[in-house]
């Protein structure tokens, strides 16, 4: 696993140096374009419309749009100038919370981490005591010039750092359209949705969910590659041609015991031809 960062925890007068390692990735499926007459990869080029050519990395400078078409000019001194006053090579630990007064929204990116070669006791030492405690550390960390606010928390036996938003980043919902403001419902309607969501209940395991388009697509390119035919998947079932939100939920609960009958029946026959 590739190291993207290194430095250290700051834990009141405790330091503990440390390696950063991307805990997530994205499996999706990247493509090129092409053109379409000889099929070769599209290029890219910076363009000036004033001067009317290309022009080079060494030509091209920052700057910031403050009213449309007037721009603030930034040089690296100025970022420079921005970043002394930040720590970059510590996660600093500001606060400790419990998990679950940080909103799902805020959450980011995930990093795993791991302790240098002296920092082992201190790592262990602050990993014991936030799981006996039960609570998570609110720090700030710099990556890539970046300032982020994060959690630090233990998961199964490492520290994991996520970054999150700052509450500024998050948008207010009042700007969402279209929202309805009478929480009043029917409440046989209510029943039924209750029922349904009892039915969809279940113990979360991530190894039972997966991309399916990611999947299909996959298929169809090996199976490209290797000069086969690709094999169209037949349509999913349409939904039922209901005509309220009652109906909708009734529909939608029968469905679900009538799954729920068909695994038990399954279970049920695994087990008797085991015991035969």
């Amino acid at each position: 696993m590739h190291t993207m960062w290194k430095g250290s925890i700051s834990f009141g007068l405790v330091n503990i140096p440390i390696k950063m390692f991307t805990a997530t990735e994205n499996k999706d499926i990247r493509f090129r374009y092409l053109h379409k007459e000889c099929h070769t990869p599209v290029k890219y080029k910076k363009y000036c419309e004033t001067c009317g050519r290309e022009i080079k990395e060494d030509e091209i400078i920052r700057g910031f749009e403050y009213e449309k078409g007037h721009f603030v000019i930034m040089n690296e001194e100025d970022f420079e100038s921005a970043k002394a006053e930040v720590l970059d090579r510590a996660i600093d630990i500001i606060d400790f919370v419990n998990l679950s007064e940080i909103d799902p929204i805020y959450y980011d990116k995930s990093y795993y981490l791991s302790p240098q070669q002296t920092g082992g006791k201190a790592y262990n030492l602050l990993r014991k005591a936030m799981n006996d405690t039960g609570k998570i550390a609110l720090a700030k960390i710099t990556i890539r010039n970046k300032q982020s606010l994060a959690a630090l928390r233990v998961y199964k036996n490492t520290l994991v750092l996520e970054t999150i938003f700052y509450p500024d980043e998050v948008r207010a919902i009042n700007n969402i359209p279209n929202l309805p403001e009478n929480t009043d419902v029917n409440e046989k309607e209510l029943d039924i949705a209750k029922q349904l969501i009892k039915q969809l209940t279940t113990e979360f395991k991530p190894e039972n969910y997966k991309d399916d388009y990611r999947e299909a697509l996959q298929e169809i390119i090996e199976n490209k590659i290797q000069g086969a035919e690709t094999i169209k998947t037949a349509p999913k079932p349409t939904a039922h041609n209901v005509v309220d939100l009652m109906s909708a939920l009734q529909a939608s609960l029968k469905d679900k015991k009538k799954e729920t009958k068909k695994k038990t029946k399954k279970v049920t026959a695994k087990k008797t031809k085991g015991a035969s």
